[in-house]
């Protein structure tokens, strides 16, 4: 592990990377399905744009192998959900941060999954209010599965009609600097906050279970301090290095670069960090990103890979 101050170690960046990929594979090989205690999985490593084999950001939450959150549904997700092991029926809760379609676009394929499911008791989804060209996600589910929307043929969803169980839905304020309650029950807690995304109004959420939190930052430029309260000594903090550190503009309006990433980790005291949502351009130099990480942040880091599996405990 680097530390402050030895970051100009070239060998020991090199040590540190080698341990990080071999840590990375194994975890990568583990099935959350079928082991105990809290896991993270990550289904979705990657962004917007099919180059790179990886599915658009998605992660899910495990208990003692069963599937209960997931986090964001973006293009790929489904899949990834089948080959993960995990379960529609098991799932206490979808966590959407924003309606970008790498964060979402998969979501109405799982809802159809669902019509094929034993569920009985309803499904609690979360997301952000609206703003600009995006919409808040009452607006969301009701022009994919309300009345005239592009799958209204899945409509039961929405009250509970045609045999199929009902989402209950819940709006998150996007301009909100203060955690939110989502979820409570069974042991789970789920918060969330809004977070600076330019324009696009974004959340991100904790989760909290069997005495482990994981914080997901979703997307972020990472200007906004009230972030880092809410991600206080989380036990695995996400976040998703999307950029590289020069990047300017629109992209860092949007994004957090590799270095404010590592002081945001360092001041919340997470205890391990996942960087995840890549893309070409971080991923061009990913090494030398990680580098710029941790020349902030000193713990544990895992660079994301789909359907790496990441105990807590």
């Amino acid at each position: 592990m680097i530390r402050p101050g030895c970051e100009g170690s070239f060998t020991g960046i090199l040590v540190s990377l080698a341990l990080l990929a071999s840590a990375a594979s194994a975890t990568a090989a583990d099935r959350c399905d079928a082991l105990d205690g809290i896991h993270l999985q990550v289904l979705g490593s990657g962004g917007p744009i099919a180059d790179d084999g990886r599915s658009s950001a998605a992660y899910v939450v495990w208990q003692d192998s069963r599937s209960r959150v997931m986090v964001d549904a973006g293009g790929g997700a489904f899949l990834r959900f089948g080959e993960a092991g995990a379960s529609f029926d098991e799932l206490d809760h979808i966590a959407i941060s924003h309606f970008h379609t790498d964060h979402s676009a998969d979501l109405v394929t799982f809802l159809k999954t669902g019509y094929f499911s034993d569920r009985k008791r309803p499904l609690g989804i979360s997301g952000p209010t609206g703003g600009g060209p995006f919409p808040a996600l009452d607006s969301f589910l009701d022009s994919l599965i309300g009345s005239g929307g592009a799958y209204a043929y899945l409509g039961g969803y929405l009250d509970g009609s045609q045999g199929l169980v009902r989402i209950g839905p819940v709006t998150l304020d996007a301009t909100a600097r203060r955690p939110i309650p989502v979820i409570e029950e069974d042991g789970l807690r789920i918060t969330g906050i809004g977070v600076p995304h330019g324009i696009v109004p974004t959340i991100a959420f904790r989760v909290e279970v069997g005495g482990y939190s994981i914080v997901f930052a979703g997307d972020q430029n990472g200007d906004d301090g009230s972030f880092v309260e809410f991600a206080k000594e989380a036990d695995v903090l996400v976040m998703h290095m999307v950029v590289p550190e020069n990047i300017s503009g629109a992209g860092r309006a949007l994004h957090a670069p590799p270095s404010r990433i590592g002081e945001i980790a360092a001041a919340a005291a997470a205890k391990s960090l996942v960087l995840s949502h890549f893309m070409a351009r971080s991923l061009r130099d990913l090494d030398a990103n990680i580098a710029l990480v941790r020349t902030h942040y000193d713990g544990p880091v895992h660079a994301a890979e789909d359907l790496m599996c990441i105990p807590l405990d």
